[in-house]
């Protein structure tokens, strides 16, 4: 049911899920772990935030000092330009401030940013923050927010479910470091998996299974399709499948896989051999757990593989096609002129991305 949620909010282009404060701070604190300097002396963007709403803002406009940032920036999307219906009030924050316009507050997009002690208290936090209206929507494509992400040193943001390829794309463009929240199910995107397979982009630490709880304000909800819960006045909505995207550097990529040897796998767990696939020259390899640690030749493993790939262990070499999965291989042949769907036996898997070891 969170699923679909998800799917009819992607339809109506309603992208409100607002990334929980513990779950940015466990991934966050892995990349602080392996290397306690990545986000010194650098500017970071939070894009696609409504910076009152935001735990990415609140999270990282806390922790400047600590993590020794240059410069925090935060900006929103106009209200009006969302597409869809709400109960919209500005904030008495907004409204009791000096620059409150009524008619900007639903026409243009807000910035927040964070580079001094502006309170003149002795520290700079989230008391420092300083904001305007920006002069237009907020849209990420706009000339506006591309200057500031030319400006950014790092890119961090939950983007619009709705809009995750042309988000990536835009980041991809300008060679940034990022650090972005998407479905599991993008890495079936031609020019995702692309990245991926150069060792360009990867999955972070934090997430490796189940769902996560987003926020969804109160005047999005509808609640004839609400299948979250409701705790102290507050919607939270389940999302299967979220993972961190990133090309940030963690310590869980170095991690090789402990594996055991094709006889024991077949021993303890498979007990029979490997199925080869009719149409690819690969086995199949139904769990991570059962990729044989003495195995030369191309093995299809499931995509959550992604989750501890090392890529010093294996080399990525494609990936098939499957239901709602783009028709192209990339980076391998397979054999057949129609369905390059994995089939065993002539019954369809699911999508494997083919692997071989490194030795």
């Amino acid at each position: 049911m969170a699923h679909e949620y998800l799917k009819k909010a992607k339809k109506a282009k309603n992208d409100e899920f607002y990334t929980q404060y513990i779950d940015i701070q466990k991934e966050v604190a892995a990349y602080i772990d392996y290397n306690p300097d990545v986000f010194k002396g650098k500017t970071i963007l939070l894009p696609c935030d409504d910076p009152e709403w935001s735990n990415f803002t609140k999270f990282f406009a806390q922790n400047f000092e600590l993590f020794g940032i240059k410069k925090l920036i935060s900006t929103s999307f106009a209200i009006q330009s969302k597409g869809y219906a709400t109960n919209y009030e500005p904030t008495e924050f907004e409204k009791n401030n000096p620059q409150y316009d009524d008619k900007k507050t639903k026409t243009n997009g807000k910035i927040f940013t964070l580079d001094h002690d502006t309170n003149i208290d002795g520290k700079i936090d989230i008391y420092d923050l300083e904001w305007d209206y920006l002069k237009g929507d907020g849209d990420f494509n706009s000339d506006e927010i591309k200057a500031l992400r030319d400006e950014a040193d790092i890119i961090i943001t939950n983007p619009p479910f709705s809009k995750f390829r042309d988000f990536l794309n835009w980041i991809i463009e300008s060679k940034k470091q990022f650090l972005i929240i998407g479905n599991l199910n993008a890495i079936s995107y031609k020019e995702v998996f692309r990245l991926i397979r150069k060792n360009v982009l990867w999955l972070g630490p934090s997430i490796v299974s189940g769902d996560r709880e987003f926020e969804v304000p109160a005047d999005v909800v509808d609640m004839d399709k609400f299948t979250g819960q409701i705790r102290d006045g507050k919607y939270f909505q389940k999302v299967v499948g979220v993972r961190w995207f990133t090309n940030l550097d963690h310590g869980r990529r170095h991690q090789k896989i402990p594996l055991m040897t094709e006889k024991d796998v077949i021993k303890f767990t498979t007990k029979k051999p490997y199925d080869k696939y009719d149409n690819y020259d690969a086995i199949e390899v139904s769990y991570v757990k059962q990729i044989p640690s003495d195995y030369d030749d191309v093995m299809g493993v499931p995509i959550s593989f992604l989750d501890k790939h090392n890529p010093d262990q294996f080399e990525i070499l494609g990936l098939s096609a499957s239901a709602g999965y783009d028709p192209e291989i990339v980076g391998l042949e397979f054999q057949g002129e129609n369905d390059a769907r994995p089939l065993i036996n002539g019954k369809v898997k699911y999508a494997r991305i083919f692997i071989k070891a490194i030795r």
